[in-house]
């Protein structure tokens, strides 16, 4: 991707919080010198995944498939006294597909906080074995309710939560307009909890056609 996508990604995403008055913690506004000014939380923060994140899964093609998320709270998977949950903010377009993966570590709601209808869709091929041992099934829940998870896709609108089962391949995008979402879960690693269907990347390369507006969390760590 290019930095210029990444910061108009970033920019659109601030706009819709602020439709929201969803107010965000400091360092989601942070510099390349902030991070580098605050050098020890910056790393703290980059070692736990924290902060923007702007992905198009490798495919050059941000708008048909991408994702923008902020990670606002997280732990690292299993670490002493490291906190065993996180908490995201995604931004999904109209089209855009988070394509097919599922997690062997992380059970997690996604839930709908705004704007359009969020279509999920889930396959039984690539089921990933959970660490926890557990069989993946064929069910999931929508705010409780269970529903056959296979063979239709669950459009979900504001207000509206599912949990996807741990090692499920499902994939979303937008419908009718923007969608601002949550996702609650267990501790979250994207570097080594997720299972693609596709060979495809879970970050982009980035060519560096401008200054960054908000760095990624990768990026910061005082660097």
């Amino acid at each position: 991707m290019k930095r210029s996508e990444i910061n108009s990604a970033i920019r659109r995403a601030e706009k819709t919080l602020a439709q929201h008055s969803w107010a965000m913690p400091d360092f989601a506004s942070w510099s390349t010198d902030d991070h580098k000014a605050h050098a020890a939380r910056s790393e703290w923060l980059r070692d736990r995944q924290i902060g923007w994140d702007v992905t198009d899964f490798g495919s050059g093609e941000f708008a048909r498939r991408g994702l923008v998320l902020f990670c606002t709270r997280n732990g690292i998977f299993d670490g002493q006294g490291e906190r065993p949950y996180a908490e995201k903010l995604l931004f999904v377009e109209v089209g855009q597909e988070t394509p097919f993966h599922a997690h062997r570590m992380k059970l997690e709601d996604i839930i709908v906080r705004g704007g359009g209808t969020l279509c999920v869709e889930f396959t039984p091929e690539g089921a990933q074995t959970p660490l926890s041992g557990e069989p993946v099934g064929d069910i999931i829940r929508i705010d409780g309710e269970e529903v056959p998870a296979y063979g239709r896709v669950h459009r979900l609108h504001a207000g509206q939560g599912i949990t996807v089962p741990r090692g499920m391949q499902h994939r979303f995008w937008g419908e009718d307009a923007p969608v601002f979402l949550a996702e609650v879960s267990q501790c979250n690693d994207d570097r080594n909890d997720n299972f693609f269907l596709e060979p495809i990347g879970r970050f982009s390369d980035v060519e560096e056609d401008e200054a960054a507006y908000r760095p990624l969390w990768n990026e910061g760590g005082g660097k």
